[in-house]
């Protein structure tokens, strides 16, 4: 290999084992940080579009879609991430076989997926809005635009695979480069399809799924071209017994994280759309400015999940226990910094998308309960990848369900039942902070004492 060629690899593959632990990490968390940007300036151009050249009732149908999309994503986006963790230990311990056979797997796997997800969403779409309560005059919008989705459903799983796969390999990079491609061709589409043929949601719906099919395509000539050591796949070509056990076993409890999540988010939803369609626009709409202070935490989360999976495989303990200290309060400060900004600018921003008092008021609302505690849940979703990382992917589950189903839940049932149901999403506020309490107890758990233990291990072994 050329030097040109290394200083090349290096500036795209960070090896998270050796130099500045936070340079590292906000070189890696950039890149992602610049594509959640990326993704919350689609989205939020997406919303403009409706908002301006449709109605509130688009808006609402648009803002209900995520959930019955997450049902069906849920399981496979929490194997996707136990990739993502398994190519981070093998890059870290240098295991180019264990590598190249889990790559292999999952590009198998992803096909296996999602055609019949695909169909079962296109089914099962009207029985899932009909359980979230969705009211009837948007009720025709969201059944279209959600079946649209669908069809798009192999592009955007393979897409997250890959991008998965990069990140363990300590490539960030390289995903803001099909973000690019797949946001500026999504918002040309919107233009044409929304404001021009007025096509409505469907329209919407439509460029969605073509820009995500064009970052799968992307993404997977890229690997194909970049690493062609790991052997990667457009087709599916093998299905490695052990590789796949490792891969469930490590992403299963993930997947039933998410899936946990996801019921959960159906029920806040259905407690917002029985407000009614103004409060629901409103909510969307609060939800596009909550993103943009929130870009922090997936990316802070991404490169902790990364930094630990690596120094936990190379056994670099020492620094896989400082740099579980430091990053979370890096990326809380970050988040602090972005709610301040986003809190104050918060009533300009929602006029943007939309010129109904009622879903001004009720966006305002939702951007005053929640953006102020945001950094709680960048602290705990920093700490439980951290968990994920090393492999103790039980903790953050057990976290998840007791912060979902202990405390969100059933404040958001009695904020509803006993206060006023416009306050709904307090709730989510309550359970960051009881999730941030409960995932400061991880560094005193056996997984974290272990970490030590063998830390100390080390040390002892040096100085014999």
């Amino acid at each position: 290999m050329t030097e040109i060629a290394v200083k090349k690899k290096s500036r795209t593959k960070l090896d998270m084992t050796q130099g500045s632990i936070m340079k590292l990490v906000v070189l890696f968390a950039l890149p992602i940080i610049a594509s959640n940007v990326l993704q919350q300036l689609y989205t939020i151009v997406d919303t403009l579009i409706i908002g301006n050249f449709c109605g509130p009732q688009s808006i609402a149908a648009i803002g209900t879609s995520s959930q019955p999309i997450e049902v069906f994503m849920c399981v496979f986006m929490g194997i996707g991430a136990g990739v993502s963790i398994l190519v981070s230990m093998y890059t870290g311990s240098k295991d180019d076989e264990a590598l190249g056979k889990t790559v292999k797997t999952s590009i198998s796997f992803t096909y296996l997926c999602a055609i019949p997800l695909s169909i079962l969403g296109i089914v099962l779409t009207p029985v899932i809005l009909k359980f979230m309560n969705v009211p009837e005059d948007t009720w025709d919008l969201a059944v279209l635009y959600i079946r649209i989705v669908f069809l798009g459903l192999l592009g955007t799983m393979g897409y997250n695979m890959n991008a998965g796969i990069l990140r363990g390999l300590g490539d960030s990079s390289s995903t803001l480069l099909f973000l690019i491609i797949s946001s500026v061709t999504n918002i040309v589409l919107d233009i044409v399809f929304v404001a021009g043929f007025h096509m409505d949601v469907g329209g919407a719906a439509v460029a969605t799924i073509i820009s995500m099919y064009l970052a799968w395509i992307a993404s997977v000539v890229y690997v194909m071209k970049k690493y062609p050591q790991i052997g990667f796949t457009f087709l599916p070509k093998s299905l490695d017994g052990k590789s796949l056990s490792d891969i469930l076993k490590m992403g299963l409890p993930l997947g039933f994280n998410n899936s946990i999540y996801t019921v959960g988010h159906i029920l806040m939803q259905s407690l917002i759309n029985m407000q009614g369609s103004g409060f629901m626009a409103g909510a969307s709409v609060a939800g596009k400015i909550m993103g943009v202070s929130s870009v922090a935490i997936t990316s802070f989360s991404s490169a902790m999940s990364t930094f630990a999976g690596q120094n936990y495989g190379a056994k670099l303990y020492a620094r896989l226990r400082k740099g579980g200290k430091i990053v979370p309060v890096y990326s809380a400060a970050i988040t602090i910094s972005l709610g301040v900004i986003m809190y104050i600018f918060a009533e300009p921003l929602i006029r943007c998308f939309t010129d109904d008092p009622e879903a001004i008021k009720y966006a305002m609302l939702c951007v005053h309960i929640q953006v102020p505690f945001q950094w709680c849940y960048c602290v705990l979703n920093t700490i439980l990848n951290l968990s994920n990382g090393i492999g103790a992917v039980k903790y953050s589950t057990i976290v998840n369900l007791l912060m979902l189903w202990a405390v969100r839940i059933p404040s958001a049932y009695l904020i509803a039942i006993f206060f006023d149901g416009h306050y709904v999403t307090g709730a989510v506020s309550i359970s960051f902070i009881f999730g941030m309490i409960a995932s400061l107890l991880f560094y005193r758990s056996r997984n974290w004492k272990k970490i030590k233990d063998l830390e100390m291990a080390q040390s002892n072994m040096a100085f014999s």
